[in-house]
């Protein structure tokens, strides 16, 4: 059986990134039929996140960088708010001294609640440093630390996510698309060459330098990442569903997990879909670990051979015998002389590839809506609460429906965010949001950002 639908969660793992809300992935076991749960009530006065959090590993370390810092705001003036995550906040700040922009993500020391959170943000630090010469892994700082946070200073990624680009250009080509694949795995590569395993590849994790034809192309969002050696077998259940390989399930894998998801990734910039599909996690789970690889419906027959083999050889269940990242950058598809052709993919695909993206991103901005607006004690009324958005009953939210309900609940929304939330979910252009998805998005990423695993290994 596919393990169950939670949120993976190494140990408390830091995730957050610069232009992005991040999330964990599923603790997995074997399903079980869950209990249900009596829903709040949506008017229930509502209750601080942290109202059972009693003590803090962050707060009770003499020191999480384990080394005398200056303060932030000696270096930096602080700007505009870039993102959330679940441990803190990416703002963009600048150097006093130089006037360059960077990304700032300060983390609380407050939610650093075990000692596990507080090992994993040193981790994640100690892996930038170590990464810090890669060409396409995004470059740290410096790391700094006061009573209340620990703030991480990087490089500046403004030019968007991977599909947003390819989204917004409007086309694009079978070699396009290898140039970006190759980008990808050759941050593999070295990662692995020098013992880092990312654990969550996937497209909003790769971000660009700039907005110019020929920006650089960087790895960011380490929290997930560990140090390896040949031979380690890890255990605990990290990364995301769609991309999650099917060892990392079966809690015993190493780096050829990061091939499997470098190879999802690939499948989606060739068909706009991933390869192993789901209403739910359990099902993305199931077929992860026993669905058939489709290179057969469309687009797949105008796609060349060279990249069905090479998706075929990325996407191998076995790990043994898949290909290495060394050797998937040998293959015939990458090599210079032709191997993927010139020509523009389906128009298809930029919009099934356009739907994905929109999903995904009403999932974020689902979480942080009913974040905003429900303890942790609230959330098994999840469904009733976006129940009570639908009206007149109709099965489907309209603009006003949601801006009135929104409001009713407490969230602190204006106009334009309500608007965007509702765009990025109306991927029909009905002008309407199917509740359910939406409820299934919410509650899903819900479950992700507050689990925590019974154990953790490494």
């Amino acid at each position: 059986m596919a393990p169950e639908p939670q949120k993976i969660r190494e140990g408390g793992k830091h995730k957050e990134s610069e232009s992005t809300t991040h999330n964990k992935y599923p603790q997995t076991s074997v399903p079980e039929k869950r209990e249900e749960t009596k829903p709040a009530q949506p008017a229930k006065p509502r209750k601080p996140h942290n109202v059972k959090r009693l003590s803090s590993a962050g707060l009770q370390a003499a020191s999480v960088l384990q080394t005398k810092t200056g303060h932030l705001k000696e270096y930096y003036n602080l700007g505009r708010k870039l993102g959330n995550g679940q441990f803190g906040t990416t703002f963009l700040c600048m150097e006093k001294g130089t006037g360059k922009e960077y990304a700032c993500k300060s983390i609380a020391k407050r939610k650093l609640i075990q000692k596990e959170d507080v090992e994993d943000v040193r981790r994640e630090i100690q892996i930038m440093h170590h990464l810090a010469g890669h060409a396409n892994a995004v470059l740290i700082k410096g790391a700094y630390e006061d009573s209340v946070a620990v703030h991480v200073v990087m490089e500046l990624c403004a030019g968007g996510e991977l599909f947003d680009r390819i989204i917004k250009k409007g086309h694009y080509t079978e070699r396009k698309a290898a140039q970006l694949a190759r980008t990808i795995v050759g941050f593999v590569e070295t990662s692995h060459s020098l013992g880092v395993m990312h654990r969550d590849l996937k497209p909003e994790n790769f971000l660009f330098v700039n907005e110019h034809e020929d920006s650089p192309l960087k790895a960011i969002d380490f929290g997930l990442s560990t140090f390896f050696k040949p031979g380690d077998i890890f255990t605990d259940v990290v990364g995301s569903p769609y991309y999650v390989s099917p060892e990392v399930l079966l809690k015993h894998y190493g780096p050829e997990a990061d091939v499997w998801s470098a190879g999802v990734i690939i499948y989606i910039l060739l068909s706009g879909v991933p390869p192993f599909w789901g209403e739910t996690e359990h099902d993305i789970f199931e077929e992860v670990l026993h669905g058939d690889l489709d290179l057969s419906s469309d687009p797949w027959p105008k796609i060349s051979e060279n990249a069905k083999d090479l998706v075929r050889k990325m996407l191998v269940r076995d790990p043994r015998k898949r290909l290495t990242a060394h050797e998937v950058l040998c293959h015939p598809w990458f090599q210079i002389d032709g191997g993927a052709p010139d020509k523009p993919l389906d128009s298809a695909v930029l919009s099934r590839l356009k739907q994905f993206s929109a999903m995904n991103k009403l999932k974020k901005m689902a979480l942080r809506v009913i974040a905003e607006s429900l303890s942790e004690e609230e959330i098994a009324g999840l469904k009733e609460m976006f129940k009570a958005l639908d009206a007149d009953n109709s099965g489907f939210i309209t603009f006003e429906e949601l801006k009135v309900g929104l409001k009713r609940f407490g969230a602190s929304l204006d106009e334009s965010e309500i608007y965007d939330l509702m765009q990025a979910a109306d991927v029909d252009n009905s002008g309407t949001i199917d509740y359910g998805e939406f409820i299934t998005a919410a509650a899903t990423s819900l479950q992700m950002n507050f689990n925590k695993p019974v154990t953790s290994s490494a």
